[in-house]
């Protein structure tokens, strides 16, 4: 208890802080410093989206984290919001070496020295939840070794129980509160982060990607060591090759970036609509091209999966879209999304019927699949809809996937190689109704 309210009260002078230095901006007075913040130069909205994710990352590991959960989550943030938490730095000075390898000993039973042939004392990165070494197998196989930082536990568990407090305070005192379900979007931000706390799950999901893609020679997942991987420390093969936005190397490699482009499109394509589990931090990091322009993948923290019912609203959605349906994307949406109790389900159609024209005035194929995205999470805001996690997650998946390809291939659009999935879908007997084919 006396752990909490010290915490508490550290929390508040936080606020307080930024309270201060918010109010001095609204009066024009922001040219003062207050600690180390100055927003001077940055105009209206964005300002207060740079001082959300100032204030995250001073609060620490669970807000920073719960930050860019939020990032994920463009049916709730406005988009200067969710590109300025996209940002939020995850870097923390390293521990000591002696305190890793005392946590490799305590977890694995041995020294790091005798699990591995060679361990870099020197991290690789250096992250608020663990920290990243290089190390050798006994078999001479390149690996990395993720390790899980002493007490960052406790520390988080402090932080998520004091944010249900205040999100169950509110909701008992705040309508708003009460109708965006803040409670609920609470303890769905604090599963999604106390699992991202357990290298065993983070194991689990890139061992079930590498089944998934067993028989694929173009995707390459590294292999998991189970016998030096814990819920505190995960070891895996170490992947290298050229970053995958690195044009210029790729061009060098004479790698064919619009196949590459295509490779990368369809990898995410599969998880989504075959294998029901999806990777859902797809960004340039991310990913490797190895010389013969296979693509590696790694950080299999946060994923999403794709249930039949999910499935069958995601499809309705786009086949709605794909006719030009307005009525059917209307009930579409508000069976996807959560409605509210005052939903204006007229207004709604007008909002829907402006973004059928403004958007689909050409082949589908040929949309601009993240500004239709955009659009359509603008009318969910707009209607206090909120997404389930697992859509929530694939919509960002989608726009990032997008990104990435279009960097390689300007040409690239993600509705033309959606397309022949949803078409497959829609032909399969039970692809609309949640039941299987």
């Amino acid at each position: 208890m006396r752990d909490r309210w010290r915490r508490v009260f550290e929390v508040a002078g936080i606020l307080v802080r930024h309270f201060v230095t918010y109010a001095l901006g609204s009066l024009r007075l922001d040219h003062i410093p207050v600690g180390r913040h100055r927003l001077d130069a940055v105009p209206g909205e964005r300002r207060r989206a740079v001082q959300l994710r100032l204030l995250l990352e001073d609060l620490g590991v669970a807000a920073i984290k719960i930050g860019q959960i939020l990032s994920t989550r463009p049916d709730i943030l406005a988009p200067a919001y969710e590109e300025e938490l996209s940002k939020l730095q995850d870097a923390a000075r390293p521990e000591p070496v002696s305190t890793i390898r005392t946590v490799i000993e305590t977890e694995l039973g041995h020294s790091a020295d005798t699990v591995f042939s060679m361990f870099d004392t020197a991290p690789l990165a250096a992250a608020s939840i663990g920290q990243a070494h290089a190390a050798v197998w006994p078999d001479g196989t390149d690996v990395v070794v993720k390790i899980r930082r002493p007490g960052v536990v406790k520390k988080v568990e402090l932080d998520l129980d004091i944010l249900d407090w205040v999100s169950s305070t509110l909701d008992r005192w705040s309508r708003a509160a009460h109708r965006q379900d803040l409670v609920g979007l609470t303890r769905e931000f604090s599963d999604t982060l106390r699992a991202e706390l357990d290298y065993q799950q983070e194991a689990s999901n890139a061992e079930r990607f590498a089944i998934a893609f067993t028989n694929d020679v173009t995707i390459r997942i590294p292999h998991v060591y189970r016998a030096a991987t814990t819920c505190r420390v995960i070891t895996l093969e170490r992947l290298r090759g050229l970053k995958i936005d690195d044009l210029a190397a790729l061009d060098a490699a004479h790698i064919d970036r619009v196949g590459l482009a295509q490779r990368a499109a369809n990898a995410i394509l599969r998880m989504v609509f075959e294998h029901g589990f999806f990777h859902a931090d797809p960004h340039p990091g991310n990913f490797f091209v190895e010389p013969d322009g296979r693509i590696g993948l790694i950080d299999f923290g946060m994923v999403g999966t794709m249930d039949p019912v999910t499935r069958a609203a995601l499809l309705g959605v786009l086949l709605a879209l794909a006719g030009r349906d307005t009525t059917s994307l209307a009930d579409a949406v508000t069976h996807l999304g959560m409605t509210n109790a005052t939903l204006d389900e007229p207004q709604l159609l007008a909002d829907l019927e402006h973004l059928i024209a403004t958007h689909l005035e050409q082949p589908l194929g040929e949309i601009q699949f993240g500004e239709l995205l955009d659009d359509i999470l603008v009318v969910l805001r707009r209607h206090q809809l909120r997404l389930p996690r697992n859509l929530a997650l694939l919509a960002k998946t989608f726009t990032m996937c997008e990104g990435v390809a279009a960097q390689l291939d300007p040409s690239f659009r993600m509705t033309a190689a959606i397309a022949p999935y949803v078409q497959k879908l829609a032909a399969t007997p039970g692809g609309l109704d949640g039941t299987p084919g």
